[in-house]
């Protein structure tokens, strides 16, 4: 198990890149198996999910060439559905949740799959019934074997029809619409995310020749097509990058340039942080943050206290409340952030609360964070990374803090963030890496 150890107290400055966006990675690469024509996908970030991803369809069969570091071309021309059934392919596709959007594309070109209970971040309950009771409604049949963990699905021919998501699952909607593209008929999916990734993959589809209408909204009308062909795609910024740094900009009170932020499809995002006093101007396509010696919380308007909470796009996304809690704990001014969606992702402040935040963990949904206003900072520990997005909040807490603090579990960091030491350590931060 590989850790952090950081120098805390340290300001960063200069210019930094946001890495392709890691949830739009794993959808577009999924989506290559719905045709057997090369598809080239660039900007894709080199973090260990999206590695894992590529490996397991090399496994199925897919032709894989890294062109360059960020670019990759797929071929699905043989497709080893024999594989789905290994060890092999049982433990590459339980280590990452994005493995679960294969189904669609599976079922939709060779009509059967056989899925392992997919893996990701321990953070509460996440649940699938999105996504089979959508491809159930597309003529699939499913089973799950307990004993087995696994899902196994079939169907002569997936068939258009209209279905009421009971939740705008991003990874749901995806697989559905993966789905729908290849099946006979019109579909219409109400209540879809509609996210900027699935607008990503809506527009990739197209260019593979799917017929999609309602784009960016929450009604999808797809009407199936008998093949799709191949692309050309570039995925995005990483939003959850860019709002990453500017929440570490804001903690160690440093003066940094996000470049080519992708700003245009940031939504809420840069609303949200203005709430918690923090400044920022926009340059283009780029981001400047600049030194800020402290930051007061908005409040309502009628007086009462601040809350920050995740919805469905264009809402909040949920992957920045970690961020957000962390930057709250130096602003002057208290909030309420509060987590919907997954009840256990905001147990981490313990470890915060070690390192001399006043926080109240009010339920598994709730924290109220009372702002220091830098009058103390927070003090080094020795602290383990329990998902992606608490492990890069410890990350800029250790930062802001005084002294040398350590976390251990960083394999949970480099699931979702490309070589961030690396990359922080050309900023002025002191983040080394021990294996």
């Amino acid at each position: 198990m590989a850790s952090f150890v950081i120098e805390g107290g340290h300001q960063l400055s200069g210019e930094i890149t946001p890495q392709g966006a890691k949830n739009e990675a794993l959808q577009v690469i999924c989506a290559v198996l719905l045709t057997e024509e090369p598809v080239t996908i660039t900007n894709i970030p080199a973090i260990r999910d999206v590695h894992k991803l590529i490996e397991l369809l090399r496994g199925m069969g897919v032709k894989i060439t890294q062109n360059t570091t960020d670019s990759y071309t797929f071929q699905a021309g043989n497709i080893d559905l024999d594989y789905l059934k290994s060890d092999a392919f049982r433990q590459q596709s339980q280590t990452i949740r994005g493995s679960i959007m294969i189904a669609g594309p599976l079922l939709a070109r060779f009509g059967e799959v056989y899925m392992p209970r997919p893996g990701g971040d321990k953070i509460g309950r996440r649940r699938l019934d999105t996504h089979f009771v959508g491809l159930n409604k597309l003529g699939a049949d499913f089973q799950f074997d307990p004993k087995e963990s696994a899902f196994t699905a079939k169907t002569k021919s997936l068939k258009g029809n209209t279905m009421l998501l009971e939740e705008a699952s991003v990874t749901g909607t995806a697989n559905v619409l993966m789905g729908a593209v290849l099946a006979k008929g019109t579909t219409k999916i109400y209540n879809a995310a509609c996210e900027p990734y699935l607008q990503q993959l809506s527009r990739m589809l197209v260019k593979m020749g799917a017929k999609i209408e309602g784009i960016a909204s929450n009604l999808l009308t797809i009407e199936g097509v008998d093949k799709l062909d191949g692309c050309d795609h570039r995925c995005l910024p990483d939003m959850i990058e860019v709002g990453s740094f500017i929440g570490m900009a804001a903690m160690t009170q440093s003066e940094i340039t996000i470049k080519n932020a992708g700003v245009e499809h940031l939504g809420i995002i840069p609303r949200s942080f203005e709430k918690l006093g923090i400044a920022f101007k926009f340059k283009g396509d780029d981001i400047y943050i600049p030194e800020q010696s402290r930051y007061e919380v908005e409040k309502f308007i009628d007086g009462s206290i601040l809350t920050i909470d995740d919805a469905p796009w264009p809402g909040l996304t949920p992957d920045l409340l970690s961020i957000m809690l962390v930057i709250a704990t130096q602003a002057n001014g208290s909030v309420v952030i509060h987590q919907k969606m997954f009840e256990s992702r905001l147990f981490f402040v313990d470890k915060l609360i070690d390192m001399g935040a006043q926080i109240i963990l009010c339920d598994p949904h709730r924290a109220t964070v009372i702002g220091l206003n830098r009058a103390n900072k927070l003090r080094s520990t020795v602290m383990t990374s329990p998902d992606i997005r608490a492990g890069v909040a410890l990350l800029i807490a250790a930062l802001s803090a005084d002294g040398v603090s350590q976390i251990h579990n960083i394999e949970q960091i480099d699931r979702g963030y490309q070589n961030i030491d690396l990359r922080l350590n050309n900023l002025g931060a002191k983040i080394t890496r021990m294996e």
